[in-house]
Order: C-alpha cells, then sequence, then structure tokens
C-alpha cells in the first residue's frame, strides 16, 4: 500500500513538516487534510527555512501535486499571502489543488473567535482568533460557504451578504463589537475568489486517481492527536480530527487506502495553550528544553510548554491512530543532559494509571512516574545511521519502542533534511 499518513502524537509541533518534507521527495501527492492556518510546518531545505501553514509541505518538492482537501477551511487571504511569499522565494505553485468542498473562513469568523475569547475570561482556551472553530461551527450548522458556492459569482454574493447580516448581529448585540463593514468584505473577497479559481477542483477525484495509478500519496495533518475534537484534551482541543481517521474523510479517500500510520514524536513533550501537562517543566530544565529546541510557536511565536518525554501519551496516540511506526524528532535537543527520563505512568492518589483519562480533573491531579536514563554528550547531527549513534541514546530509543510497542522507523537528529536516520522502509 503506497498511503502513508503522518500524525502528531503528542499536542502539535512534533516536527511534521520535516516528516512530511523527507517523505514528499517520494511522493506523488502530498494532501493537507484537516484545520486551518491556525497552525504551521517549519521546513528547512539547505540553508533556507520555509513557515508552511495551509499549503502542503510537498510545495517544496519539483513534480509533486499538492492538494488542500475538503476537511480543511480555507482562508482565501492567508492562502494568497503564502502563495505570493512562495513565488518571491522562486517556488512554483502551479501544483497546488484546492477542494471544491472546503469550507471558508472569513473577516466576521475571526472577529467572533477573537470576541468570544476574549468573554471567556480566565476560562480562555488559547485559540489563535484565525476564525477557525467559528467557520467549522457554520460548517456543522450548515450556514458555511463551500468553495464552489464562493467562486460562482452568481452563488457568492448573496448568501455571503446574508451571512455577514447574520454574524453581525452576532458582533454586535451578543459580544458589543463593531459591526463589519459589508460592502468592503463582499468588494474584497470577490476579487479573492477569483484569485483562488483557477486552483480549484474536485480533489478527491486527484486523490483517487492518483491511488488507483498506483502513486504514492502522503497525507499530512497539522497539529496533534491530543488536539483531536474527540481524543484531545477537550476543552484545549482544535475544532477538528489531526488524528487518521479525519484524514479519510477530510481528503476524500476510504481507510482501506491508508498503509502506513507515522506517529510524530519528540523526544521530550511540549504544548500551547492551557490545560494539563503532567510531565511539564516549569523550572530552568524545561527552559533549557525550550531554547534548545526552539520552542516558538510557527503561527503565533508563543513559547510553548514543555517537559520530558510523555509515553502514556504515545501509547494512547499509537492506540487512537493505528500507527505502525514513530518518527521520533528532536532528539539531539537532549543532547548534554546528565540525565533524561521517561514517563511510564501516571500516579493518581494511590492508584497507577496507564491509559490516557478523558477528565481534566483526574488529569490535573497525576503525578508522572518517571524512568531515568544516563543522558549523552555526543553531537548527533552527523550521524546517519543508528549504529552512529551514542549508546545512551539508543538505549533511550530502545526504551520508547518497549513502552509504546511500535518501531522507531525515522530519527531526526538535527532541522536540516539531510539530519535524519531512516531505519526502514515507509512506503
Amino acid at each position: 500500500m503506497s498511503t502513508v499518513v503522518i500524525v502528531g502524537a503528542q499536542w502539535g509541533d512534533e516536527g511534521k513538516g520535516k516528516v512530511i518534507d523527507y517523505l514528499a521527495n517520494e511522493a506523488d501527492v502530498v494532501v493537507r487534510g484537516q484545520g486551518g492556518n491556525n497552525a504551521g510546518h517549519t521546513v528547512v531545505v539547505g540553508d533556507k527555512k520555509y513557515a508552511l501553514h495551509l499549503i502542503p509541505s510537498g510545495i517544496l518538492n519539483e513534480g509533486t501535486i499538492n492538494v488542500i482537501g475538503n476537511g480543511v477551511v480555507f482562508d482565501p487571504e492567508g492562502f494568497l499571502k503564502e502563495v505570493e511569499g512562495l513565488r518571491a522565494q522562486g517556488i512554483s505553485t502551479d501544483s497546488i489543488c484546492v477542494s471544491d468542498r472546503a469550507h471558508i473562513v472569513f473577516p466576521y469568523h475571526r472577529e467572533i473567535d477573537r470576541l468570544a475569547e476574549e468573554a471567556r475570561g480566565v476560562d480562555q482556551i488559547g485559540t489563535t482568533k484565525k476564525g477557525i472553530g467559528p467557520s467549522y461551527m457554520d460548517k456543522v450548522e450548515r450556514s458555511g460557504i463551500r468553495m464552489c458556492d464562493f467562486i460562482d459569482p452568481e452563488i457568492f454574493e448573496p448568501i455571503f451578504r446574508k451571512q455577514i447580516e447574520a454574524k453581525n448581529k452576532i458582533i454586535t448585540q451578543i459580544y458589543g463589537g463593531t459591526a463589519l463593514d459589508a460592502e468592503e468584505m463582499i468588494k474584497t473577497y470577490t476579487a479573492y475568489a477569483a484569485q483562488v479559481k483557477p486552483f480549484v477542483t474536485d480533489a478527491s477525484v486527484v486523490v483517487y486517481d492518483a491511488l488507483r495509478a498506483g502513486k504514492k500519496v502522503l497525507l499530512e495533518g497539522a497539529q496533534g492527536t491530543l488536539l483531536d475534537l474527540d481524543y484531545g484534551t477537550y476543552p484545549y482541543v482544535t475544532s477538528s480530527h489531526p488524528t487518521a481517521g479525519g484524514f479519510t474523510i477530510g481528503s476524500g479517500i476510504g481507510p482501506n487506502e491508508i498503509g502506513e500510520v507515522v506517529g510524530i514524536t519528540k523526544a521530550y513533550t511540549t504544548r500551547v495553550g492551557k490545560g494539563p501537562f503532567v510531565t511539564e517543566l516549569d523550572d530552568e530544565v524545561g527552559e533549557r528544553i525550550r531554547i534548545a529546541g526552539h520552542e516558538f510557536g510557527t503561527t503565533t511565536g508563543r513559547p510553548r510548554r514543555c517537559g520530558w518525554l510523555d509515553t502514556v501519551i504515545v501509547k494512547y496516540s499509537a492506540r487512537v491512530n493505528g500507527m505502525t511506526c514513530i518518527a521520533l524528532m528532536l532528539l539531539d535537543v537532549l543532547t548534554g543532559f546528565e540525565t533524561v527520563k521517561i514517563c511510564t505512568g501516571y500516579q493518581y492518589g494511590d492508584t497507577v494509571i496507564e491509559h490516557f483519562p478523558a477528565s481534566l480533573n483526574v488529569l490535573s491531579k497525576c503525578e508522572p512516574i518517571y524512568e531515568t536514563f544516563p543522558g549523552w554528550t555526543e553531537d548527533l547531527s552527523a550521524c546517519r545511521s543508528y549504529e552512529e549513534l551514542p549508546e545512551n541514546a539508543k538505549r533511550y530509543i530502545d526504551r520508547i519502542e518497549a513502552l509504546v510497542g511500535v518501531p522507531v522507523k525515522i530519527v531526526s537528529v538535527g532541522p536540516k533534511r539531510s539530519e535524519t536516520i531512516i531505519r526502514g522502509s515507509i512506503y
């Protein structure tokens, strides 16, 4: 089976962009299946760094078709800025296909997102205020505007005008905000629609035809398993399904088409936003990891919370995603620590918890149960095989495999595409 799904095994920001970029060298099609421009991938190719938000990471590989699927909520303004930025760097955007079934993010979504988050006060969930949640809300409420209608001038203006009127009532009467200018928005977004239209197609057909032709298809997503709307640390989650099952719906293919599920896993744990975090290190060790790992959000620049690797989380991700292998990222960040730790379970009162709980109340009262390992001081960046790694680094990897029950097939030892160890075939 030549279809590979890339999932984040933690709270996102695990380094999916690098693995996607690496595997996209072999892929004929790369599909973004969920989320919006509220997240991003940072990809380093040579001496250049690219920050991608809506556009799939395969855009950096000549000959790869890049699909934005129906499960994505599509911000036209953000997309066009990203296209312009890539073109300015000499990257062709001719290979991009956008699903005609994708829903659109509009300014009223962003404004409602901002006002709703502010209204939560101390109970804010940490949204990026990009309008992602309100756009998915419209989709579920069946009042959203899809791409096929967005690019049809005859249909778009009347339904858009109706939506602006309804959303301005929410903005002004519920949140006490200022109404948005309907005429200005109609003018601006009609122009955006004309610019986006050449990219639009029935993306599910593009993917299906590639599969039937025996092409290699890579399904990528934003965020991670613990931000999944059903399986994440609710309500501190995203508004879509960044898990393996979500990508079949978001790209328009059946689950029987999936061959490999690669769980992208940091050698430690991070998260952005609020919510319980059992292995969080709110001390100099956590800060050292943050600085060494450049743990600041691609989209927001926010500092990420950092802690030791939590295999309770990774085992949970392996189960709900059907992970077939792990890509262990940022192992080099742990270089220089005298000891490193892995959380193998949670102490909850007199009970040891081995499976990730749904209740945040329970999770907030859990303490990590650690295994401690000797660290390593050797530079890993030149290692290109598992055998070249320091013995202590290999012991660390071996223990992760034993605890999670899934093989580590990829080990990242630096940010560059070349700084990668491959331990087995993915496609």
